[in-house]
C-alpha cells in the first residue's frame, strides 16, 4: 500500500491500479485465499482512496493470468486510458522470462521500484523502463504475513488497521 500510494501521488500517475489475479503462474495455488476473499481484503486496504483502485480484471480472463493479456484487455476496454506497469527491481531482471516481454517493453511504459540488494539487470537502461530510487518500503513479504496468520501470530501494525480486523474475525490463511 506504501508502495501504490506512493505511485499515485509522487509520479505522474492519476490512478493505481491494484489487479488482484487469480492465478500467478509462478505461485502455487494452495497458498492463496480465494479470490473474492483477496480482492475484499484489497479493498479494504484502499479504503476511500481515490487514488488506488481494487481490479478484479483477471477473474474474467483465461488462466493462468498472465501480464501482457490483461494489459491488452485493460487497453482495448478501456481506450481512452494509458496504462503502465509497476514492478519491484526484483522483477526487472527476470522480465525476459515473462510471456510476450517484449511486446510490454514495446507497448508500455514500465515503472520500477528500487529495492535493496536486487540487481536490476539489463533492462534497467531500456526506454519505456522508468526507475524510482526514493520509495518508501518495508522488508516484509505478502509471504510473511501469511505464514504468521497459519501459526496464529498477530499481524497487527503490519496491514492496514481494516485489514488486521477482518482478519483477525475471519479464517483466511489460518488453515494453509
Amino acid at each position: 500500500m506504501i508502495i501504490a500510494n506512493y505511485m499515485a501521488t509522487q509520479t505522474d500517475l492519476q490512478q493505481v491500479w491494484l489487479v488482484v489475479s487469480p492465478q500467478n503462474p509462478l505461485k502455487p495455488r494452495r497458498t492463496l485465499a480465494r479470490d473474492h476473499d483477496r480482492l475484499h481484503l484489497v479493498q479494504l486496504a484502499i479504503g476511500d482512496n481515490p487514488l488506488l483502485r481494487a481490479s478484479d480484471v483477471e477473474f474474467g480472463l483465461p488462466q493462468p493470468s498472465y501480464t501482457i493479456d490483461t494489459l491488452t484487455y485493460l487497453r482495448e476496454k478501456y481506450p481512452q486510458r494509458q496504462f503502465v506497469l509497476i514492478m519491484g527491481g526484483d522483477n526487472l531482471a527476470t522480465l525476459p522470462k515473462w510471456k510476450n516481454y517484449e511486446l510490454l517493453l514495446r507497448d508500455y511504459e514500465i515503472y520500477v521500484y528500487k529495492r535493496p540488494s536486487y540487481d536490476l539487470g539489463s533492462l534497467s537502461d531500456h526506454p519505456h523502463v522508468r526507475l524510482f530510487e526514493e520509495v518508501p518500503q518495508m522488508e516484509i513479504s505478502a509471504t510473511y504475513i501469511r505464514e504468521c496468520l497459519r501459526h496464529g501470530k498477530s499481524v497487527q501494525y503490519i496491514v492496514p488497521d481494516t485489514v488486521f480486523q477482518y482478519l483477525e474475525t475471519s479464517n483466511l490463511y489460518r488453515g494453509l
